[in-house]
């Protein structure tokens, strides 16, 4: 976990997974880099804002990464909706315990995003994966978690990285450039240089 900036109480707070997907943003705001993965994203979030009291807690969580898209023709940036755990049977532990450890976390409008802790290669899991969701990461669900234990707001925004295939572990580290600067662009236009 490492932060850049300030946390300042009621500004936003962006939250990124890795420096590759911060490098072009050109922002004021503080960004929190937590690392990959479901256990890093809400490790970062929770030990970063939990000891901190509420007064002093940014307003609002902005996570901004890639994603790969899980159907044909989705490019581009998107604000997710919707976040679900892919690689955790929440149904099938909420009929033996009677509690689902993953329900499905809603933010607002926008794609439906599934978060696991790998990436999607095989063509079939990208097809079984694509029935209920638009886009994959490995951080989201965690960082929305971690916002809605700490009641705080959340916008999700992700720039397609890949296309969840054979190839997407090969070309992320090349595409995430372009990634980065995409959502630069989104934050400017929604956010300024973190005047707002």
């Amino acid at each position: 976990m490492e932060i850049i900036g300030e946390i300042q109480p009621g500004a936003p707070l962006l939250v990124v997974a890795v420096h590759h997907e911060a490098e072009h943003l050109d922002t004021d705001l503080p960004i929190l880099i937590t690392g990959v993965g479901k256990l890093a994203a809400s490790r970062a979030v929770l030990g970063a804002l939990a000891p901190m009291v509420v007064e002093e807690r940014p307003g609002l969580l902005i996570n901004l990464g890639s994603a790969g898209a899980l159907r044909d023709g989705i490019e581009g940036t998107h604000v997710v909706g919707t976040l679900l755990q892919h690689d955790l049977d929440g149904p099938a532990i909420a009929a033996m315990v009677g509690v689902d450890p993953s329900p499905p976390i809603v933010v607002g409008e926008g794609l439906t995003l599934a978060t696991g802790d790998r990436f999607i290669a095989d063509p079939h899991e990208r097809r079984r994966l694509g029935e209920v969701a638009h886009l994959v990461d490995m951080e989201g669900y965690a960082v929305a978690s971690a916002a809605e234990a700490l009641d705080l707001d959340l916008i999700v925004i992700k720039h397609v990285s890949d296309h969840a295939d054979g190839e997407a572990q090969d070309t992320w580290i090349d595409a995430v450039a372009l990634s980065s600067k995409e959502l630069s662009s989104w934050l400017a236009e929604h956010h300024g240089r973190g005047d707002d």
